[in-house]
């Protein structure tokens, strides 16, 4: 299959004319997981998501796969047993977009957690995640930990835990998790919104859809349909009459991002806050994110915002534990705001909140994926999709092959195994400068794309041989044109923030090349003034939604 912007058409018709086994509604993570999954198998496959892949939860988490150890806390077990053995499957399979981070966890006198805790935890973490012996966790001293990121709060502090979690780019996971899916063969389609359901008698047999770039509606049969729509799992349900007595209750979670000449963080920190939560400083590409927040949502879960009181609430957590870093308001550069979607039941108290994920079936028919995590994404898919199997083996006698996921690279993760990472980059980083790019530049784009890398290489060398002005360099115009090519990018948003994650991470870069990358863009697709200036100001509010907080009276604005 094709997964161009360029050839959305035949796309389309395929989905109009060919009969699916299963439907999956929502390109997040869980999904793009689920449609991966099931075509690996030989299931024919298609999905839809009425925005971006990635555009809801996937790509506003604190871009971590963690391994659970906030889960240790609750005494939740065998959850930190499955996401730690989970987190080195998604690292395996993707090393371009999964990093290992060694994280230290600092402990105070009077903080949630002692020296013999933390040891003992951490100990016990490492056991149950099955820990490779490498990434075991030590123990420092009060020095030893200031040795590691010195400013750290030295008040009473006691010593710390040293282990690893495994930073990602959220976004770029879902989309070579979804690219992978249509190497499989399935359909993808962004920017279509499942409408309403089609029955056969009583049974579900597809559903009606709207295009919401064209406006055009059609129907797309399947024999399953599956519910993965994150957030508005249960609007997709209320479509089908099938609520039962669980239903979400939305949390959102905020993360503020200032540059490392104002916040040096060299170390990866988790660490308490004044209230007993615990909140990330982790520092990336030059810059320092810290998150997250955690508080009830029930706003448009489209257009989650950071709201004053957010950014307050993690400027405080950063003085409070790196006294030294004189960081305000001014110094947050972007933030990003996100929501989770966990399940709530009737008649429990809110803490009781589960973070794990269920699967619901409707009379109809129709499968529910609800909660979970970002890390625990491919073994929630092979739950979803062995029910399917299973179910379509007995009404319809279909068998497939088991799950292929294990052992299966993401697009891009073709590069000889985490192991060989580092030799594939250099590698890659040298064989830039045969297509004309620098050797930093071919460094960069390995570190992002992976072994798709030659591609967007072989586009940089067509680019520099055209004559005329050329409004972009070489390599920023072989990603927007590997976007749209090779990752259906249809708007500049998607490009901006779900591509390249420049809105979050390099604003100064997004604002300094938007208006020739739109201007690109619009040549591309052909679009007129009016579309074109659509989708310069929906950038724009984006731009100024990262860069500026609401206030709490305003947070539809």
């Amino acid at each position: 299959m094709i997964f161009s912007s360029e050839n959305r058409d035949e796309v389309i018709e395929k989905m109009k004319t060919d009969i699916f086994d299963l439907l999956v509604i929502g390109g997040g993570i869980t999904g793009c997981g689920i449609a991966l999954d099931a075509a690996a198998r030989g299931m024919k496959t298609a999905l839809v998501e009425m925005q971006d892949f990635a555009a809801g939860t996937s790509s506003r988490s604190t871009k971590l796969v963690h391994g659970g150890l906030r889960y240790l806390k609750q005494l939740e077990v065998k959850m930190v047993a499955e996401v730690g053995k989970e987190r080195a499957i998604v690292y395996e399979n993707g090393p371009h977009v999964t990093t290992p981070e060694w994280m230290l966890l600092p402990f105070h006198k009077g903080g949630t957690f002692g020296a013999f805790t933390t040891s003992i935890g951490l100990r016990v973490y490492d056991f149950l995640a099955g820990v490779k012996k490498s990434e075991r966790r030590t123990m420092l001293s009060a020095e030893e930990t200031l040795r590691k990121e010195p400013l750290i709060k030295k008040e009473g502090l006691k010593g710390g835990g040293y282990y690893v979690e495994y930073r990602t780019d959220d976004a770029r996971l879902t989309i070579e998790v979804a690219k992978k899916a249509v190497e499989n063969g399935a359909c993808l389609l962004n920017y279509v919104k499942a409408e309403q359901f089609l029955y056969s008698g009583k049974k579900m047999i597809g559903a009606r859809v709207k295009d919401c770039v064209t406006g055009e509606s059609f129907e797309i049969r399947a024999k399953k349909v599956v519910n993965a729509a994150g957030p508005w799992v249960d609007e997709v349900r209320k479509k089908d009459h099938s609520m039962n007595g669980k239903h979400l209750r939305l949390t959102k979670g905020v993360h503020i991002v200032i540059d490392q000449s104002v916040f040096p963080l060299r170390q990866a920190v988790y660490f308490d806050t004044p209230d007993g939560r615990m909140v990330f400083a982790i520092p990336r590409a030059g810059k320092t994110y810290v998150g997250t927040t955690d508080t009830f949502y029930d706003g448009d879960a489209r257009y989650p915002k950071p709201l004053k009181k957010d950014w307050e609430y993690l400027l405080n957590a950063i003085h409070f534990m790196f006294p030294d870093v004189q960081v305000n308001e001014k110094d947050i550069e972007s933030s990003w705001a996100g929501v989770r979607p966990l399940i709530y039941e009737e008649g429990k108290d809110p803490s009781e909140i589960s973070r794990k994920d269920e699967v619901w079936e409707g009379d109809s028919g129709l499968i529910t994926i609800a909660g979970g995590k970002l890390t625990g994404y491919r073994k929630m898919a092979e739950t979803v999709v062995d029910l399917v199997a299973k179910e379509l083996a007995s009404e319809e006698g279909k068998t497939f092959k088991p799950c292929q996921t294990r052992y299966l690279p993401i697009s891009g993760g073709d590069v000889g195994g985490s192991d060989n990472w580092p030799i594939f980059v250099t590698q890659m980083a040298k064989k830039a400068t045969q297509y004309g790019l620098k050797e930093e530049e071919g460094r960069r784009l390995a570190q992002l794309y992976g072994s798709n890398v030659e591609i967007l290489y072989k586009i940089a060398s067509e680019y520099q041989k055209v004559s005329g002005e050329k409004l972009l360099p070489a390599a920023i115009y072989a990603q927007l044109l590997y976007a749209i090519r090779y990752e259906m990018a249809v708007k500049p948003v998607d490009f901006f923030i779900r591509r390249t994650g420049s809105v979050f991470f390099d604003i100064k870069w997004a604002k300094k090349w938007k208006e020739p990358i739109v201007a690109t863009m619009a040549e591309i697709f052909h679009w007129d003034e009016e579309t074109k200036e659509s989708y310069m100001e929906e950038l724009e509010k984006e731009i100024t939604d990262a860069e500026r907080p609401v206030d709490a009276t305003d947070i539809h604005s």
